[in-house]
């Protein structure tokens, strides 16, 4: 893959455009602000952006900004968000618009998660954080409250964008389990029938706008 990382700290940044080196893939451009960001997607075309939420000039939600603007210039670019700490509550908007992903940086030391994250976000699909996930999985006086714990389970692995065969993998139950639990969840939380993509993201928006 062709991809542009925009990430200030030097360290993290030649660590990370290493790591997807080795992986066998090409970084077209390596930035440290989001003036920068905007910039090398415009002029590589990259086959994802991988930007941390907070860079220069603000250090405040700089790249959560950009990648708002790249997603109205660029619908279909694949993006993958990381930040030191949970600040998703700008970023739930995006999350609708797929080929997206938002995770903590912790997890590109788990070198293979975040490959996997990397590619199912290229490829269309969606990776949020578990630890992100966990947090927002919050029972109390929510929407989730009424979903069972397992039906919770079902739904952060959801989130973090896997399949109804790779949660069934996970939580050592059967395809046809997902898809019961899957059917509940939308009962439950009162999403009527549609495409079941678009049904699945709305899952997920209902727990992530409970914040």
């Amino acid at each position: 893959m062709r991809i542009v990382v925009a990430e200030d700290s030097a360290l993290f940044r030649e660590g990370l455009v290493r790591l997807l080196d080795d992986a066998g893939h090409q970084v077209v451009a390596a930035v440290t602000d989001a003036g920068a960001l905007l910039d090398a997607v415009r002029a590589h075309r990259p086959d994802i952006a991988v930007i941390d939420v907070r860079m220069p000039p603000t250090m405040t939600d700089d790249g959560v900004q950009a990648a708002h603007l790249l997603r109205r210039e660029m619908p279909g670019l694949p993006m993958l968000l990381l930040s030191q700490h949970i600040e998703i509550r700008n970023s739930v908007s995006l999350v609708t618009t797929g080929a997206f992903g938002y995770l903590l940086k912790d997890r590109v030391l788990r070198v293979t998660d975040f490959l996997d994250a990397l590619s199912r976000v290229a490829g269309g699909g969606s990776a949020l954080d578990p630890d992100v996930v966990s947090a927002l999985l919050r029972p109390g006086d929510t929407p989730l409250a009424c979903l069972s714990q397992r039906e919770r389970e079902v739904l952060a692995l959801v989130a973090e964008g896997h399949s109804n065969a790779a949660i069934a993998g996970r939580l050592v139950i059967t395809a046809r389990t997902v898809e019961a639990h899957m059917r509940s969840i939308f009962h439950k939380l009162h999403i009527s029938d549609s495409a079941e993509t678009h049904r699945r993201i709305l899952a997920v928006l209902t727990y992530l706008k409970s914040l």
